[in-house]
């Protein structure tokens, strides 16, 4: 007995008046990715700055001050211009709700800044010899250092949260892309801001003392590498995005750049030449690691088929469906 074949079309994932099942993020580039590269590269150095600090490699410790803190205030300028108002920023400060990534993210943005500020005004003004330090009381001179050592540690304490709680803020949205790799997008997250962190303090200190930032890029390359390859295997139809399409082919170039930054740090010794590719490829990757997640946030929310489909597979196997939290 033949099987009679179906007179109904199979069904096309299309949403009523063939609009999209949920919103597309709103943030704008590059304004957004930007926030997001130097909101996590400012907490990756203020921890570099502190370990540097501790093991005797003051040089190193100076440039991931001044990197942190400049990070901090050119990231928070970004934000601010996405927010479009200053005072939308200053409004987020009026309360703290521990269940709220945004304002948890407000406030370690507010204090992460703060501390590496004063870390690295601190280390500026009581530099050797520099006109600033010979200008200061000598009051002033002798408390200031250990003032900025202390907020430098602080900012160390700061500096994690700072390189992760960006992933847990766009993940915490109906966007299936971003949420349904809520596992893996802190670790994508920190493992590129170290490798940025790394890839800054490899260009800005002497090659001599650029040991450790050498250390730190090629480990924070490796984990951005492995955490963005179990993403995208375990997503499945979700991952789609960061395959195809503009996501794909930027998230394609991030992994290029990364592993070919990583590889000529492993090279570069006492070469000025390997030592600035790898720092640019480096920096480079990791901007587009930034931008690649946007744009398959946004692919995955313009199609359907990337919230109907699974919640049809979680209902099928007598799941719950999964709605996170609103912001």
């Amino acid at each position: 007995m033949r099987r009679e074949e179906s007179m109904v079309p199979e069904a096309e994932f299309r949403s009523y008046y063939g609009q999209p099942v949920i919103k597309a993020p709103v943030w704008h580039e590059p304004h957004m990715p930007l926030y997001l590269y130097l909101g996590g590269l400012s907490g990756a150095a203020s921890v570099m700055s502190a370990m540097a600090g501790l093991t005797g490699h003051d040089r190193l410790a100076l440039t991931a001050r001044v990197t942190a803190a400049t990070g901090a205030a050119v990231g928070a300028g970004f934000l601010i211009a996405e927010l479009g108002r200053p005072e939308r920023f200053l409004n987020m400060l009026r309360v703290f709700k521990l269940t709220s990534p945004m304002s948890v993210g407000s406030w370690t943005l507010a204090t992460h800044g703060g501390l590496t500020a004063v870390a690295a005004a601190a280390a500026v003004a009581t530099l050797p010899g520099s006109k600033a330090a010979a200008a200061l009381p000598a009051g002033i001179s002798a408390v200031l250092p250990a003032v900025g050592d202390a907020a430098a540690l602080a900012a160390a304490v700061t500096g994690p949260l700072m390189s992760t709680y960006t992933a847990v803020l766009v993940a915490d949205t109906a966007v299936p892309a971003w949420h349904e790799a809520h596992r893996e997008l802190p670790f994508l997250f920190a493992g590129s801001a170290l490798a940025s962190a790394g890839a800054i303090g490899m260009l800005a200190t002497p090659r001599a003392q650029a040991g450790p930032a050498r250390a730190v890029a090629i480990v924070g390359a490796a984990v951005e590498t492995v955490a963005g390859e179990v993403m995208e295997r375990r997503l499945g139809l979700v991952g789609e995005p960061y395959r195809q399409g503009r996501g794909g082919r930027l998230m394609r170039a991030a992994r290029a750049l990364t592993a070919g930054g990583a590889l000529l740090a492993t090279m570069a010794g006492r070469s000025r030449v390997l030592t600035a590719l790898s720092g640019l490829a480096l920096t480079a990757g990791a901007l587009c690691t930034r931008f690649g997640v946007l744009e398959a946030g946004r692919a995955s929310a313009a199609d359907p088929k990337y919230t109907v489909v699974p919640q049809r597979r979680r209902l099928d196997a007598g799941e719950h469906a999964s709605v996170p939290a609103r912001l």
